[in-house]
């Protein structure tokens, strides 16, 4: 079964997503868009696989929600924008399952007509700690608990009402897409920590901030989420389109 991925390649860090979904299953065989010349490439390769991750990564321009004057606070990266957009807009149409990961729920919120907050340490009033620092050179994500919404996709697969989850961002959901609806936020300042799609129809599309690849498999909120996402992935292959 293949499985695209908007970004695996660069660091370290992106390979986790392919640890963490062969740790699901093994027999997954994931497909680097980002490693591909250009955008038609990859739309033509998302039509072979079976589910799309988009993955973390670096700032939306502010520009597509309308923030055109907030650049200077944010570390963006157009080339990720220009095949992300384009790959989140042909999935929904196929239906084909969506899972979207730190920025990937951002692309999410973004794209179906949401906006971010810029910068939560300088826009919010809140002592949680939602970015990762720099400790001797590497990057350490720091922890929180979220609340997860009573009767939401994200209950059903993590069978939790609450948990703690790893955090390395300084943006968040603000305005929400207005088909979207909230499945988590954090425990101790609200800040939206997961999203999911409001129609049942269009089938699976989950937004989570947290970065589930990187944490403990053990958790609720890490491996769980592969093995549903996979489940979603495999049902649609046989469904739709075989």
């Amino acid at each position: 079964m293949n499985i695209a991925l908007t970004r695996i390649t660069g660091s370290e860090r992106y390979h986790n997503y392919v640890r963490w979904l062969t740790a699901a299953n093994p027999e997954v065989v994931c497909i680097d868009l980002w490693s591909l010349p250009d955008t038609e490439t990859a739309l033509a390769q998302l039509a072979t696989c079976s589910g799309v991750v988009i993955t973390g990564g670096p700032d939306i321009d502010p520009a597509r929600y309308n923030k055109e004057s907030e650049r200077e606070r944010c570390f963006m990266d157009e080339r990720r924008d220009a095949i992300e957009f384009p790959i989140l807009q042909r999935a929904l149409e196929m239906k084909m399952p969506v899972l979207g990961v730190c920025r990937g729920a951002q692309v999410i919120n973004v794209h179906l007509g949401g906006s971010m907050i810029v910068d939560i340490p300088t826009d919010l009033q809140t002592t949680t700690e939602h970015s990762s620092t720099m400790i001797d050179g590497e990057h350490h994500d720091a922890y929180h608990s979220v609340v997860v919404e009573p009767g939401s996709l994200l209950k059903k697969i993590t069978g939790q009402l609450e948990g703690a989850i790893n955090s390395a961002h300084h943006q968040a959901v603000d305005r929400l897409a207005e088909t979207l609806k909230i499945s988590a936020r954090s425990a101790t300042d609200n800040i939206v920590e997961a999203i999911e799609c409001d129609d049942p129809t269009q089938g699976f599309l989950l937004g989570v901030q947290w970065h589930p690849e990187r944490m403990d498999f053990a958790s609720p909120f890490s491996l769980t989420l592969a093995q549903h996402f996979l489940f979603e992935a495999d049902s649609y292959r046989t469904l739709i389109r075989m």
